[in-house]
Formats: C-alpha cells, structure tokens, sequence
C-alpha cells in the first residue's frame, strides 16, 4: 500500500518530487516569450516529465514510484473536480444556443469520428483513438487527462495524444485569424469567435485565436470553448457507460459492469456551486486562488504522465495517431466552419 506507516514516507518523497519538476514547468511557462505563444504548463509539464523520463530515469528510487503514479491518478480526478470553478452556467446562456449548438455538434462528430477513424481506418488499439479524440473534441490536454482513468489507459498513450493536441492545436492557434484577417472566413466578429471556441484545441489557444481579433470575438471564443469544456463530464459519463459494456461482453458477464467516472459528476456539482458563488465579489479572489492551485495539481499530473512515458513507446506508436489528429483538425476548421454559419443563421448571434 502506498500511504501504510511502511511507505508513506517514500510515496510523500515521490509527491514531492514530481512538485517541484511542475514548480519548475509553471516558472518557464511564465517567460515572455513562451507566454507569448500561449503554451500552458500542462504542456510544459508533461516535456519537463518525459526528458526526466528519458534521462535520469534509472536513478530515482522505485520506493518513489507510488507517489509519481499517485499525482497521475487521484491527484488528477481532484483536479478535474475542481476544474469546474472555472466554468459557470451563466456563461453557456450568455452564447445563446448558436453557441451550444456548435459546440454540441462538434464535440460529438469530432469524438465520434475520431474514435472510429482511429480504430477503423488507421488501425490504432482503442484506447489510443479515444485518447486522441477526446483531446480534439473537447479541450486539449486536460480533456485527456480527464478520459484516461475511465479508459485505465497506460501512461504513454496519453502523451501520445497530448503531443498530438499541442501541434494542430498550435497550428490553428495562428491559421485562424490569419484567414480571418485574410477575407477567407466570410463571418463577423461574433460569429468567428463562436467558430473559435467551438472548434480550436486548448482553452489558452482559443484565447489567442479569438484575442487576435480582439472585442465580441474575444469574449465569444473564451465562452463558447468554456460551454465544450463543461460537455467533458456528460462525455466521460457516457464513455464510463461504454467502456463497461464492452468490459462486460469481452469478460462474458451475463450482466452489465456499469462504472461511473464520479469525478465528472462532482465536475458538474462544482460548476453549479460556482454559478452562485460567482455573483459574491468577496469570494472573487478565493475562486481565482482556487484555480491557481487546480492549474498546479494538473500540471503535477501531466509532469507525472511523463515521467511515466518512454521515446520508445512514442516511436511504436508511430505516424499513425499524427495522421488521425490531422483529419480531426481538418474536420474541425472546415466543417465547423460551415456548422458554424449555419447556426449563426439558423438561431442568430
């Protein structure tokens, strides 16, 4: 047991030790020119956590390992609950249902389509496909951070599609409002930030896309990308529902194993409780505070997921996952954009 009077002392030495690799992630993701390119610590992190990996690996102690698999496990699922202080309920109204309804659909055609290309058409194992889906259709790192315990993934096929979100997710960061200013996207400001945070990859990626135009587009972006990111806990719950059917059939139980990720239920109970809370100026700073540590813990977790991640098991994976995210992300700027115009005009801005 990893916390038993024997080890508790080593799995803390562990904890302790993945902490101050995330300090260290947090302190380079606050140089100018990294904050300008809007890379989070996450993705810092897990880089910082897979050099580790692949360097000094050997020398720490194995008494340490506990701790390591701890911060990527149960310190996430606490991580992901408090996620939702960052997301109100307020804000899914303030979109109006064009918003929702590009994010709805997006989401859901993405993941679906990520899930069955990557199994179908490039033959990668299904947790690998889900993985990477998931970051393309929800909200980059952090939405694979939060599949991975509903699949029991392994370590390394998470950093797969991590490295996967941070490159489309970077392409597009720039690609959209250059063909924006370019005349190509024929939509108005409002209309483009619905586009932006209805379709880009990370939330700090959404707030450059959408920050290059500045003013409605800005504010759309950031609102409708928090509306996808509140859609992760209804999405691992029916993922959970899934992922037990299909347990259940390959062990030939005569009954379904049905497994409920709670964190995303806790998700949604903490995103209710901030809708109220966020009207108390008082608790303003609390809130902000809060959020500051859930970026430290799931900084702790992606530094975690990498040091548990080898060049080798990048290199088994091959091209194929890269080739997936590609047709995710043209199926993200290309049919989100015509899902996008059609929402504008069905339901208005």
């Amino acid at each position: 047991m990893a916390f038993s009077r024997e080890n508790i002392k080593y799995t803390l030495n562990g904890i302790l030790f993945v902490a101050l690799f995330t300090i260290a992630a947090i302190q380079i993701s606050q140089v100018s020119f990294i904050k300008a390119l809007a890379i989070s610590p996450l993705i810092i992190g897990i880089v910082i956590g897979m050099f580790y990996a692949n360097t000094l690996r050997s020398h720490i102690p194995k008494e340490w390992v506990p701790g390591i698999l701890f911060s990527s496990k149960q310190l996430l699922r606490f991580a992901i609950i408090l996620y939702g202080f960052r997301i109100t309920f307020q804000q899914i109204a303030e979109v109006g249902v064009a918003g929702l309804a590009v994010s709805t659909i997006m989401l859901t055609t993405t993941f679906i389509l990520g899930w069955w290309a990557g199994v179908k058409i490039f033959k990668l194992d299904r947790d690998t496909s889900i993985l990477c889906a998931s970051g393309s259709s929800v909200c980059g790192a952090a939405a694979v951070l939060a599949t991975e315990p509903v699949l029991d993934a392994e370590p390394y096929k998470s950093a797969v599609a991590v490295g996967t979100v941070v490159l489309f997710g970077t392409i597009a960061m720039f690609t959209y409002p250059a063909l924006y200013k370019a005349g190509v996207l024929n939509m108005d400001p409002a209309a483009y930030g619905i586009y932006v945070g209805g379709t880009v990859h990370e939330v700090a990626q959404v707030v450059a896309a959408g920050g290059a135009i500045g003013g409605v587009a800005a504010d759309n972006a950031v609102i409708v990308k928090m509306t996808r990111v509140m859609m992760i806990a209804p999405m691992l719950i029916i993922l959970g529902i899934l992922v037990s059917k299909g347990r259940s059939k390959g062990e030939g139980r005569g009954g379904i194993q049905i497994s409920i990720p709670w964190f995303a239920v806790w998700f949604i109970v903490v995103a209710g409780i901030n809708s109220f809370l966020v009207h108390i100026e008082s608790l303003k700073p609390l809130i902000a505070g809060i959020n500051e540590f859930d970026t430290f813990l799931l900084t702790m977790a992606m530094t975690a997921l990498g040091m548990e991640t080898s060049v080798e098991k990048f290199k088994q994976a091959g091209m194929k996952p890269v080739m997936l995210a590609l047709l995710m992300a043209i199926w993200l700027m290309v049919g989100g954009y015509f899902v996008t115009q059609w929402a504008v005009s069905f339901f208005g801005v």
